[in-house]
């Protein structure tokens, strides 16, 4: 006796690309129209889930290749919070396993909230080591943004190091920073590198948690909600409140009030 199209849809749910291209082969004369919809459904399924074991792969097998014949240690970083007018600058340093390869990985910018923590849990749980710096507003007020930035990385690089896990080849995505001869930059590298991509989740997680601390010492400024960046709300609130110390003074002189919070 035939399948019934539900029972069909539920195989079809189930099946992998293997199981799917037997099942394909077998309904080729099922003339039913929800047969056939349901086969378009699962082979656009297949298909998502090939390309995404494809761009992981990739992800992984490009920064293998940076370090050329030999074999050797990848630390990846990112940064986190360049352009807010609240809050510190978070990098990120992460050095990857070769398996389990990471569900998901992505950069940061690419998936939700919701997204992002489980990923991070993943990367936390499995990494050899992990590690994020967080350089305060005050530094960068006094030092500028590029000063913050080579502080921000090689304190991130450093904890790497102070774990005991030496790195061979250091990935930073975006412009050189020449902080250390290792260094190999990686334009957008946070969609190129696993490493890179796992770095700027990290950072990414453990400020945005942060800023939801801050939010609560100083109400007003809905950290919560714009992460330190200058919302239109969180210029309004700035010129109706003042500062807070967590503020980048720098960052703010075009609608600052001299008052501090």
């Amino acid at each position: 006796m035939a399948m019934t199209v539900p029972e069909i849809r539920k195989k079809l749910r189930e099946a992998d690309e293997k199981e799917l291209a037997a099942l394909e082969r077998s309904l080729a004369a099922d003339t039913r129209k929800g047969v056939a919809a349901a086969l378009q459904v699962a082979r656009r399924r297949v298909d998502a889930e090939k390309a995404e074991r494809e761009r992981l792969a990739a992800l992984y097998a490009y920064e293998r290749s940076l370090l050329g014949e030999g074999q050797g240690v990848i630390v990846g970083l990112d940064e986190v919070g360049r352009g807010p007018v609240a809050g510190p600058l978070a990098v990120g340093a992460v050095v990857l396993p070769d398996e389990p390869i990471i569900q998901g990985l992505n950069d940061s910018k690419q998936l939700s909230p919701e997204q992002r923590e489980a990923i991070a849990t993943e990367i936390t749980s499995s990494a050899i080591a992990w590690a994020v710096e967080l350089v305060e507003p005050s530094f960068i007020d006094a030092n500028g943004m590029s000063a913050a930035l080579k502080k921000g990385f090689s304190g991130a690089l450093a904890q790497i190091e102070d774990a005991g896990v030496h790195a061979d080849l250091v990935l930073v995505d975006g412009n050189p920073l020449y902080m250390d001869p290792r260094e190999k930059n990686v334009v957008k590298g946070d969609a190129k590198c696993a490493s890179i991509a796992a770095a700027s989740i990290v950072a990414k997680v453990i400020r945005d948690a942060l800023m939801c601390d801050l939010g609560r010492m100083y109400p007003g400024y809905d950290f919560e909600g714009n992460k330190g960046y200058g919302s239109p709300q969180h210029i309004e609130a700035i010129k109706k409140l003042g500062l807070s110390p967590v503020h980048r003074r720098s960052f703010c002189r075009s609608f600052m009030q001299e008052s501090l919070f």
